[in-house]
């Protein structure tokens, strides 16, 4: 029988902030408020794709999982050896899964760090690294803001003419650089600005998603549905003003209802009870307000063996990111989209050993290859929708990322 290879997790105490401990050597992310995850170096990588992802992506999990020896003096949810994940949109194309070699938690002033082999604890960096800034090149990408707004108005008749009721229609901007694109300093920006959201990087995907997919923790299963958004001003009286009328628009409130009806569905085959709220909640991030609905459940005791890969094969894609109903809008995306999304608006975050964890959905964000960033936004067209208007929209989801980089 081979020998197993040992992962240790140790209490560090110390309050630590996480995205200023990241080397350059392929980081890895999952942090909200300064809580969360950060991990870099590789222990094990792969690729996953097709119709049987998610089930494929479980089966390598555990196979790692069986290799190791873990000694864990903590026992919280995020200790012992964790796997990031970042799914793709459509099945057909590449999802990544990472065992990093060692992973940094925080959790409400405490902190813990994990690493895999028998070398000693590893040490941190004593300070943050001094990152130099990039010059960046924007540029449209796959399509034309003017070729967009003709999908666009393309959808719109399909909804008029046809049994969908939304689709989401995404789509990218090109930024390029003078050099290799270190995520890092983008990570600390996006988290100073958007402290409520959760700032992921995976396998050179980042971003600063507020839209939690799922929360697995100790049989209790959380979803933040958001759909629903309208730009903010910088004038808080008129922000306001902005957040009642989004509360009362009927063209959001019907987006915002199909999303939530979708994730719904989706978990009650799992749960004893899922607990919707009757009505929307608005979420103030610094450049948009969103409606959202926090659905919750508790796992059926004779199911608590079902994992996250199970109810995220569930879950995605939900009304927010493709439709309704979902096979008319994934085909539509595909036939008048225009691009590969590739990672964006697929579950991305982490799990551990236990099963627990958390997944968002990839928005606000970016993929980094090399010198060339491509960055990515989407808008929910249902029948009251105006091409003009969600090209506005989708200029404000470019925000995130577009001050990030300056």
């Amino acid at each position: 029988m081979p020998q197993l290879i040992p992962v240790t997790t140790a209490r560090l105490g110390e309050h630590l902030p996480l995205l200023e401990l990241l080397p350059d050597s392929a980081p890895v992310t999952w942090v909200r408020g300064g809580d969360g995850l950060v991990g870099w170096g590789s222990y094990a990588t792969t690729s996953v794709s097709g119709p049987n992802r998610f089930n494929d992506a479980r089966i390598w999990w555990h196979q790692q999982l069986e290799k190791l020896a873990i000694s864990d003096s903590v026992h919280v949810s995020g200790t012992g050896p964790i796997l990031f994940t970042s799914f793709s949109f459509d099945q057909n194309e590449e999802s990544i899964l990472v065992i990093p070699e060692i992973v940094v938690g925080m959790r409400n002033g405490s902190s813990w760090i994990t690493w895999i082999g028998d070398q000693a604890q590893p040490k941190l960096a004593e300070s943050a690294q001094y990152l130099e800034d990039a010059e960046y090149n924007w540029g449209d990408g796959s399509l034309s803001p003017a070729e967009w707004q003709i999908r666009v108005a393309q959808a719109i008749k399909e909804i008029e003419s046809t049994k969908l009721e939304k689709v989401v229609l995404a789509r990218d901007l090109k930024v390029n650089s003078h050099r290799a694109i270190d995520p890092r300093k983008i990570l600390r920006n996006l988290s100073a600005e958007y402290p409520s959201t959760w700032i992921f990087a995976v396998a050179g995907l980042i971003g600063a998603t507020p839209e939690l997919l799922l929360r697995l923790s100790r049989g209790m299963v959380t979803s933040r549905v958001l759909a629903g958004t309208i730009s903010k001003t910088g004038d808080d009286e008129r922000d306001l003003a902005l957040a009642a009328s989004l509360a009362r628009s009927s063209k959001d409130l019907e987006e915002h209802e199909y999303a939530v009806r979708s994730v719904a569905d989706a978990l009650d085959p799992f749960c004893t009870s899922t607990n919707v709220p009757e009505s929307p909640f608005v979420l103030h991030l610094a450049n948009v307000m969103h409606l959202a609905t926090d659905v919750t459940g508790a796992l059926i005791e004779s199911k608590k063996s079902i994992d996250a890969f199970t109810i995220l094969e569930k879950l995605h894609p939900s009304a927010a990111v493709c439709g309704t109903p979902t096979e008319i809008a994934a085909k539509l995306i595909k036939d008048i989209e225009g691009m590969p999304r590739g990672r964006y608006a697929g579950p991305v975050g982490w799990l551990d050993a236990r099963g627990d964890g958390e997944l968002g959905i990839a928005l606000r964000c970016g993929q980094i290859t090399e010198n060339e960033l491509r960055v990515f936004a989407g808008c929910g067209i249902v029948a009251g929708s105006n091409p003009e208007k969600e090209l506005t929209e989708s200029n404000a989801k470019f925000a995130p990322m577009r001050s990030a980089l300056s």
